[in-house]
């Protein structure tokens, strides 16, 4: 490694590409050395820098707090604790999809969170590519419209729950779920209100179920075109409602739901599937 001396050496540009761009790791001394120095670029450099250790130590205790209740699981004995979460209750079509991850003990991944919260779709894809590399296991498992329907989307939705965890190939000692706890499932269990946002290994399962069923409907899309399906994801928009009574009713859509029904005049009962889990997030 460089001496500080040596570092201070180089032009602003060049350490902003090695301690900036690079994200190598800064020596001892070397942020005091250009807090004194006299180029105002380097004082400059020095404030930006300090102002990233502030991040990064504030990200840490994040993604420390966010581990608190595998950690617990840990120190009890439970090697391999599985986060669960699905996505898409609330839409008019497509299935509702289901993850399952176990994370190795105190792993951790910048930014991770609920994936409501990650806006940037490829922040998202490239955030479920680092979970699956780094995952001791993972599996999504999924319920289809016609499952929906027949079933109600709150025990398809669990179904879905359950069918990830059998696909894991590793027997989770312990489950922690957002809200919920599925009744066909013989493992010790807990479900964790906004789980999704206490716990890492739940923000993780967010994460591959979003991005997994976003990646079914933009196929869905190509097969379904004129539907806007790649943009509302089958949310229930209001270019997705009018697409319906324009176009018609798709097999992928849930026919026990109040649009749907509404498109094809059938009757719709007093507490419709698609109000089941009101408020819907698109995102």
């Amino acid at each position: 490694m460089s001496s500080v001396q040596d570092l201070l050496c180089c032009s602003v540009a060049e350490l902003t590409e090695r301690f900036v761009t690079q994200s190598r790791s800064i020596p001892h001394g070397l942020l005091e050395a250009l807090e004194a120095d006299t180029r105002q670029g380097a004082r400059a450099l020095a404030r930006r820098l300090r102002q990233q250790q502030g991040k990064n130590r504030s990200e840490g205790q994040r993604l420390r707090h966010l581990l608190r209740f595998e950690t617990e699981l840990w120190e009890q004995g439970h090697l391999h604790v599985a986060g669960v979460d699905e996505a898409g209750r609330g839409p008019l079509a497509g299935p509702v999809v289901a993850a399952a991850a176990i994370l190795p003990r105190g792993w951790k991944l910048e930014g991770l969170d609920d994936s409501k919260k990650i806006a940037d779709e490829s922040r998202r894809d490239e955030m479920a590519e680092a979970i699956k590399q780094g995952a001791v296991a993972w599996a999504v498992g999924q319920a289809e419209p016609e499952e929906i329907d027949r079933l109600n989307i709150r025990r398809a939705s669990l179904l879905a729950m359950h069918r990830a965890l059998q696909g894991l190939g590793i027997q989770p000692s312990f489950v922690l779920l957002d809200a919920f706890t599925i009744p066909e499932c013989t493992l010790p269990q807990r479900g964790i209100v906004k789980g999704d946002a206490l716990s890492l290994s739940i923000a993780a399962a967010s994460v591959l179920a979003k991005t997994t069923r976003d990646r079914t409907m933009r196929e869905l899309d190509t097969l379904y075109p004129g539907y806007g399906l790649a943009e509302h994801k089958g949310y229930p928009t209001a270019s997705h409602v009018q697409a319906i009574h324009e176009r018609g009713v798709l097999p992928i859509h849930r026919r026990s739901f109040a649009p749907v029904r509404e498109a094809l005049g059938l009757p719709v009962p007093p507490s419709p599937q698609g109000e089941l889990f009101p408020g819907p997030d698109p995102t």
